[in-house]
């Protein structure tokens, strides 16, 4: 090994970076006392190089810097940092621990699924990532715009793992670009992937109380680094295969037209509270990074042990500089924002009007076309839905909307007019924008129900999480159709199917921006669970062989996705005006919005064309008279959810005889007509 020259090197960029005269470290520390940087051959235990960072030579302001010349390749590095220990000031240096640099583009962690950090304190060491060549073939993104967009939200690992998916990359980056045919005929133009940001999944140490087998953190809400792609999500064990492998995932779904939104945890990190293992924040500069309590201790708005204290300049300079990463150098297309609330409260945690994060997002021309989706709300209490300080350059999770949706189809009273302004966008809530795509809609997501056991449980089912059913959202808006779980009574079986059908007729007919969850398509399962965040089994897998299994829903939804997609009424970029829309009741043009109502219908035109849509979610048919159809046309049935397969999708409507004058809409059940 040849000598490493030493220079001063420089505050800025943070991270470790490729300049003329080598390789420049620098790093945040307000409050430490001495910085050594360590550097390390892959898989040694000791550092072939140590250097502590003098502060009146390699120190400006709070940012400690060093430029070194001559290393070799590949390097490992990590940082030491001595300061004060007291915790009851919130200060936790421990120079015993190696840190990783918060800014490091790849952490060196197990490629091999379970494997990850076994004992929940070992600390990955960053990886000098200094070159990054890929070539993106001339591929550019495919820049829908918002309201065209039909979200997938997916997980990774999930999708592919299962044997029958017979993926040859299974569980990877790699394993979605193989189903790539699958979400084109699916008719999704977006995946949501949750968290692919480096992360423990081995920090959960409960077992699976039937099975004995350990659970996980599946999912991965449990940040270590916000620029390292999760090395088990790749295929191949290489120094830089999860980057190469994520970009070339990117550029396949672009090249198919399909973008990539990002799942993003700036709430909490994998630290936890006090008990929790010291990966990097923590120990950098703890009360810089984190929102404490008075004594030292750690706010938990996040219900996860820890609050990112994002609204404190370092680390809204990394948030920022995390995005602009993903979407400059990664190449993804917007983001969703977990419990993104977190984001506008104070360091006392008082949300702000106009907090310094939301700012800097929006003043980065970096992130100018990027999508950006709040998740608005956090763990205590915060909910801003509709009034998340977004200045109308972020979409919501609307979660109004998912609950409204599923009170009036299960039968609840008082719903009628809500479920109506959720049809339309929801522009009670986001009116003050005039844009509809500002909603993102949803029935189910990963967090909850899956569509399957919205209709089949009244209550959640969670004891394989070994948290003694404790855990998880008790109020769920579900019904069971009649029994708990599982049943052979075929009348039931029936029932479920069309408020499946209901659920996803509401979903492709509401303006907004509607969000699948995976499986969904084919009707998966959790048994109940609505919490499925450990289990790396076939609770969370997509399973390949149910869905050749149930062609006909699979069929169903597919087809409404198109039907969507064929008609500009149900992804307008404005809201629906009088002219637009007429509400009717059992009579035409007479609407009841009184609370025992249950019954919505409405007709919704354009220049091209009329559609007459009508939801029944009383326990009795409804005898409805049709309004007249537009001038020498006649109505016909395109969906009716009533209906068996092909019959619930009518593909060639006009081929079928015309409705006349009357109908009886069945029990929980809808109907679309088109005039022809």
């Amino acid at each position: 090994m040849g000598k490493i020259h030493i220079e001063k090197g420089s505050p800025s960029p943070l991270g470790a970076t490729s300049t003329k005269k080598g390789v420049n470290f620098a790093l945040f520390s307000e409050h430490a006392t001495r910085v050594t940087l360590c550097l390390f051959s892959p898989h040694e235990k000791f550092p072939f190089f140590e250097h502590a960072l003098e502060p009146s030579e390699h120190k400006t302001g709070a940012i400690w810097h060093i430029c070194l010349k001559g290393l070799p390749s590949p390097v490992e590095y990590g940082y030491r940092i001595e300061g004060e220990s007291d915790p009851q000031k919130g200060l936790r240096f421990n120079p015993s621990v190696l840190l990783s640099d918060p800014y490091a583009l790849s952490l060196a962690t197990s490629e091999e699924w379970g494997e990850g950090y076994p004992n929940g304190n070992t600390v990955p060491r960053g990886r000098l990532i200094l070159e990054t060549p890929f070539s993106w073939q001339g591929v550019s993104p495919p820049r829908i715009p918002l309201e065209d967009l039909i979200i997938y939200e997916m997980h990774v690992r999930a999708f592919t793992i299962d044997p029958s998916s017979t993926a040859n990359n299974p569980g990877t980056f790699l394993g979605i670009i193989e189903k790539i045919p699958y979400l084109k005929e699916l008719g999704v133009n977006a995946v949501e992937l949750l968290p692919i940001h480096e992360f423990n999944e081995c920090e959960n140490n409960r077992k699976n109380p039937s099975t004995h087998k350990r659970l996980f953190n599946f999912w991965g809400y449990s940040t270590v680094n916000f620029f390292s792609p999760m090395n088990r999500y790749a295929s191949n064990a290489g120094w830089r295969s999860a980057i190469d492998e994520f970009k070339t995932m990117v550029r396949e779904l672009h090249r198919n037209k399909i973008e990539v939104i990002l799942d993003v945890v700036f709430n909490h990190t994998a630290e936890g509270n006090e008990q929790g293992p010291t990966f990097s924040f923590r120990g950098i500069d703890n009360p810089v990074y984190y929102m404490l309590c008075e004594g030292g201790g750690y706010q938990n708005f996040t219900g996860c042990g820890n609050t990112f204290n994002c609204n404190h300049p370092i680390s809204t300079q990394l948030i920022v500089d995390s995005l602009k990463y993903w979407v400059k150098e990664m190449g993804v297309d917007g983001f969703r924002f977990d419990l993104a609330s977190i984001l506008t409260r104070d360091l006392s945690g008082a949300p702000v009007a106009s907090p310094p994060v939301i700012s800097a997002i929006h003043q980065e021309p970096a992130l100018s076309g990027t999508k950006l989706i709040a998740e608005a709300w956090d763990a205590a209490g915060l909910y801003q839905v509709g009034s998340f300080p977004g200045e109308g350059r972020w979409a919501e999770w609307n979660g109004v909307y998912r609950d409204v949706v599923r009170r009036f189809l299960k039968g609840t009273d008082g719903q009628a007019g809500s479920f109506a302004s959720a049809l339309c966008g929801s522009q009670n809530i986001y009116g003050k924008n005039d844009n509809p795509s500002l909603s993102i809609n949803f029935v189910t997501a990963h967090d909850g129900f899956t569509l399957r056991d919205l209709v089949s449980y009244n209550s959640k089912h969670n004891e394989l999480n070994a948290e003694n059913n404790a855990d998880g959202m008790d109020q769920n808006d579900s019904w069971n159709c009649g029994e708990e779980g599982a049943t052979a009574n075929r009348d039931i079986l029936r029932l479920r199917q069309k408020q499946m059908r209901n659920f996803h007729l509401a979903l492709m007919l509401s303006l907004g921006v509607p969000m699948l969850w995976m499986g969904d398509e084919y009707g998966h399962t959790r048994h109940g669970n609505n919490n499925g965040w450990s289990h790396d089994d076939e609770l969370n897998w997509f399973l390949w062989n149910e869905l050749k299994k149930e062609k006909s829903f699979f069929r169903f939804c597919k087809a409404l996705i198109q039907f969507r997609k064929n008609h500009s009424l149900l992804h307008r970029k404005t809201y629906l005006t009088p002219e637009n829309i007429e509400w009717h009741g059992h009579s035409p043009h007479a609407p009841n919005w009184n609370p025992d109502s249950r019954f919505v219908a409405y007709t919704l035109k354009d220049a091209h064309s009329q559609l007459y849509v009508a939801f029944n979610a009383h326990f009795e048919s409804a005898h409805i008279t049709l309004p007249p159809p537009p001038a020498r046309k006649k109505w016909y049935k395109v969906i009716d959810t009533a209906a068996t397969s092909p019959a619930d999708f009518i593909e060639t409507p006009a081929t079928h005889p015309a409705l006349r004058f009357t109908y009886d809409l069945p029990a929980y059940s809808a109907i679309v007509l088109e005039s022809h």
